[in-house]
């Protein structure tokens, strides 16, 4: 029986910088497809620079055609404003994907960290050297692309444990 190939895309949202990530995998195989960032012009308003981020995306998924995403957690700093602006933008990121029809899984930064370098608490140049090794002909130049790839990464070892917990819970209500 032949594995089927699902394309995942990994988004790392930011308010200024959303990383994006596009991986296909087959079985525990995966293959690099593409990566990017989608800046907003920080002189625009907030409501621009959350259709910049809408549009990108759009374009991204409309470019790709993934049939899965997932979607970073965010990390809540000390400020306030910078949480909400940061929660805006991922909730963005949320809404792209699922407005296209795709599954939207989210996962913990610790969660991803560790499932890509083996520690959740790894530094960023750490993970982007992971992500090299786990997908050599990746071409993320930076961190924020580096970081989608890891949380597609992340969604395409942990994507079979959540189908087969979700199977159950259907099985259970039923």
């Amino acid at each position: 029986m032949a594995l089927q190939t699902i394309r995942i895309l990994g988004i790392d949202p930011g308010l200024r910088n959303t990383g994006w990530g596009v991986v296909d995998a087959e079985g525990s195989r995966l293959s690099f497809v593409a990566c990017g960032t989608i800046h907003s012009d920080a002189k625009s308003t907030l409501a621009e620079r959350l259709r910049q981020l809408h549009d990108g995306l759009t374009a991204v998924i409309h470019a790709h055609m993934p049939e899965e995403a997932a979607v970073e957690e965010t990390y809540v700093n000390r400020d306030p404003q910078s949480a909400l602006k940061l929660g805006q933008a991922r909730g963005v990121a949320l809404l792209v994907p699922a407005i296209a029809g795709l599954s939207v899984a989210e996962y913990a930064a610790n969660l991803v960290k560790k499932t890509v370098t083996g520690a959740g608490h790894a530094e960023k140049t750490q993970i982007a050297m992971m992500v090299k090794v786990l997908l050599p002909r990746s071409s993320a130049t930076g961190a924020d692309a580096a970081d989608a790839l890891a949380v597609a990464i992340c969604h395409a070892q942990h994507r079979g444990a959540r189908k087969l917990a979700a199977s159950v819970a259907a099985q259970v209500r039923a």
